[in-house]
């Protein structure tokens, strides 16, 4: 597979273009604010559905995920061992569970999709292993957004995040806490625009070929999903839930982010990414806000 990926192009954008997915970024991190204040114990993850869908469709925005391949919900929600593709429904979660929500929408034609994780209840009801692995696949999305340079090939932020994630379980074992990270085998990051899923393939690990150079307008969604026992998964019977093989439990998070002139400008944050730049010494570069 990794052979044929070197004919994968990264299209760039115009500045009124980047603006537009600016615009369906900042719907997209509305919406998980409203839906992050919404999880908590008692709630199933189809009333946090209900949440995004009213509140995109409120915004004059279209749900991404909505119908996507025949996916039946506005939001991707994966509870404990699921990693990715959960299906809202009848599901109540309760005070300690992980849950990863992930998000898209679409403003004239243009995309924005981002993934957080959290601990339903908060750090009070939190195992010290699941807020490691957390921060650990937050921390390791970061590293991948800042290794998103010109002149670089986009294959390898992989390897960003990789040592990112291998560093932090290092940290942690060195301070007593007995974790193992894996990276989930098989699901990538992808490039962003007009379409939710285009070119290229944004790893979530080192892979040889270095891929598609970076330049300025470029835009990708980074989404490193992570484990703490196997990096195998598979599909439930509703052909859409990934489960990790061994019922660990897995975090996901994302961001799409684009390439400026100035620097870096995370379309789906609030800030536009500000203070998680500054705070690593990258360059924030929003064309306007």
């Amino acid at each position: 597979m990794i052979l044929g990926l070197g004919k994968e192009k990264l299209p760039v954008k115009t500045s009124e273009q980047l603006l537009l997915m600016r615009a369906a970024g900042l719907v997209v991190g509305r919406c998980l604010e409203r839906v992050r204040d919404a999880a908590v114990d008692g709630v199933t993850t189809g009333e946090l559905d209900a949440v995004a869908e009213q509140f995109i469709r409120g915004e004059g925005a279209v749900p991404s995920f909505y119908g996507y391949q025949g996916f039946p919900a506005t939001l991707c929600i994966s509870v404990n061992d699921e990693v990715v593709h959960g299906i809202p429904g009848e599901r109540v979660i309760r005070d300690g569970d992980l849950v990863s929500i992930d998000c898209g929408a679409i403003v004239e034609g243009w995309h924005g999709d981002c993934a957080i994780s959290l601990i339903v209840g908060g750090s009070g009801h939190a195992r010290p292993d699941d807020v490691a692995l957390i921060d650990a696949t937050r921390d390791s999305m970061w590293a991948g957004i800042g290794g998103f340079r010109a002149g670089r090939g986009v294959y390898e932020l992989g390897g960003d995040i990789q040592d990112s994630i291998e560093a932090a379980g290092r940290a942690y074992r060195a301070g007593g806490l007995d974790v193992e990270f894996e990276i989930v085998d098989g699901y990538t990051g992808h490039g962003i625009g007009r379409e939710m899923h285009m070119e290229p393939t944004v790893f979530n690990e080192r892979v040889k070929p270095k891929g598609p150079q970076v330049r300025v307008g470029a835009t990708v969604a980074i989404e490193p999903m992570v484990t703490l026992g196997t990096y195998e998964t598979h599909e439930l019977e509703d052909e859409w839930t990934v489960v990790t093989d061994d019922g660990s439990r897995a975090a996901h998070w994302e961001h799409t982010v684009a390439l400026t002139e100035r620097g870096l400008w995370v379309l789906t944050a609030l800030d536009g990414g500000k203070a998680d730049l500054e705070a690593r010494g990258l360059p924030f570069g929003p064309l306007a806000d």
